[in-house]
């Protein structure tokens, strides 16, 4: 089977183009999907700051949220016994400027005890 010289240098330039770059209406800079934050700029703080005490078998926690956007926060309690059941609190939103206060407690010692935070 002989080729043109016209279907030859057809497949070349099929071959030669970079992908993307023969598609019709895709064109400027901003053809590709973008990712994160745009470039140069570091993303915004985020997150209520969490204070945690521990008194005896009773736990609480305050959160301050000093950001604009609302913070979902969540108490978790994991107990030092076996048989004592850990404790999640439901998510409370901390709002702009906003304090909450979270509580949970073991039947017993309590192991370990941290704040989860959600957009």
């Amino acid at each position: 089977m002989r080729l043109s010289g016209a279907v030859l240098a057809a497949l070349v330039l099929l071959v030669a183009v970079p992908t993307g770059a023969a598609s019709l209406g895709d064109t400027g800079p901003d053809r590709h999907a973008r990712v994160g934050e745009p470039a140069g700029r570091e993303p915004r703080p985020f997150g209520a700051e969490c204070r945690t005490r521990v008194h005896g078998s009773a736990v609480i926690a305050y959160c301050h949220n000093p950001y604009p956007e609302t913070d979902r926060v969540r108490l978790h309690v994991e107990c030092d016994r076996w048989w004592d059941l850990d404790v999640d609190s439901a998510p409370v939103e901390a709002g702009p400027a906003q304090t909450v206060r979270l509580a949970g407690r073991c039947w017993k010692e309590v192991r370990a005890t941290w704040v989860s935070h959600q957009k």
